[in-house]
């Protein structure tokens, strides 16, 4: 063991003996107000020290618990958004809801507007798949009463025809297959001229000379001589005009949404129509007074005087 030298335990000792008088001292002499000196080296000492503890657990404390915020968070966003989406499509079904009744409304005035002529409300239940053919399926079959050949239109003008019966549903062909086509005529000049179907979402007009008056915005509608529409429903109206080499060719915007059917209306006979029914003063349709008995029905007779006795 090393022998610490005296002259080195003569100054430790008096660095104790000095130390011990100042902290001696230090707990006798008072500061002001604020304590004992003792205590004011003391605070000042430790001071630092506790400054920097709390800073980190401060810092520490904040980490752990914006964690757990997050993650709370997070959840609460997940939530909300579930919610928002339910919220979205709820609307959305009532969007469509509101949509189809405003629709069904239509065809219901349309059918009580023309009552003498029966007509069977019909819906869009599925449509071709490929863009060579254009039909639609409906609702409404061999039992309802729907025969091929009858015509299919809705309240803003003409659709097409059925050409296929089952026993709950019929396929309809819609005016702009290629394959389709309907008794036409421009109202204006009472020119009549069918229109058939392009495949796209246009008709077109045939036979219509050269010479003859044909301006764009004028309006088609049906005349009447093909014996599947009665005449003078709306087809639509031109959309372009060209001359040809011996006829006009024609485009014609068809008067019905045929790319967006959802509901449509059977026509169970082919008697003549007012499309456009006049109305009186409340609003109601005006009988006219001459217009045809329906098909199916009969006209009451009088009935025959009482015998004599």
């Amino acid at each position: 063991m090393v022998a610490i030298p005296s002259r080195h335990k003569s100054l430790a000792l008096l660095a104790g003996v000095l130390l011990l008088q100042v902290l001696m001292l230090a707990v006798q002499v008072k500061r002001d107000s604020r304590g004992r000196l003792i205590r004011v080296w003391t605070i000042t000492a430790v001071t630092p020290f506790e400054k920097g503890g709390a800073w980190g657990f401060g810092k520490i404390r904040g980490v752990w618990d914006h964690y757990f915020a997050l993650q709370g968070t997070t959840r609460q966003n997940e939530a909300l958004r579930a919610e928002n989406d339910a919220l979205k499509l709820r609307i959305s079904q009532l969007e469509s809801k509101a949509s189809e009744a405003d629709r069904l409304a239509a065809l219901l005035s349309f059918k009580q507007a023309h009552d003498k002529v029966p007509m069977l409300m019909a819906r869009v239940i599925g449509a071709s798949a490929g863009t060579a053919s254009r039909t639609v399926e409906i609702d409404r079959g061999e039992r309802d009463g729907v025969r091929r050949n009858m015509g299919v239109i809705t309240p803003d003008g003409a659709v097409g025809k059925i050409i296929e019966v089952y026993r709950d549903n019929a396929q309809v062909l819609l005016l702009t297959d290629k394959d389709s086509g309907a008794g036409a005529m421009l109202l204006p000049t009472r020119i009549q001229s069918p229109v058939k179907g392009n495949g796209d979402p246009t008709l077109s007009m045939s036979y219509v000379a050269n010479d003859d008056t044909v301006n764009v915005g004028d309006k088609v509608v049906t005349s009447g001589m093909d014996k599947i529409f009665p005449r003078d429903i709306p087809i639509g109206k031109v959309l372009e005009v060209k001359p040809g080499t011996t006829f006009k060719q024609i485009r014609v915007q068809p008067a019905a949404n045929l790319e967006r059917l959802e509901e449509v209306i059977v026509l169970l006979t082919q008697e003549p129509i007012e499309f456009a029914a006049e109305t009186d003063a409340q609003g109601n349709p005006a009988a006219s007074g001459n217009e045809a008995p329906a098909a199916g029905t009969t006209t009451p007779t009088a009935a025959p005087a009482a015998e004599k006795p």
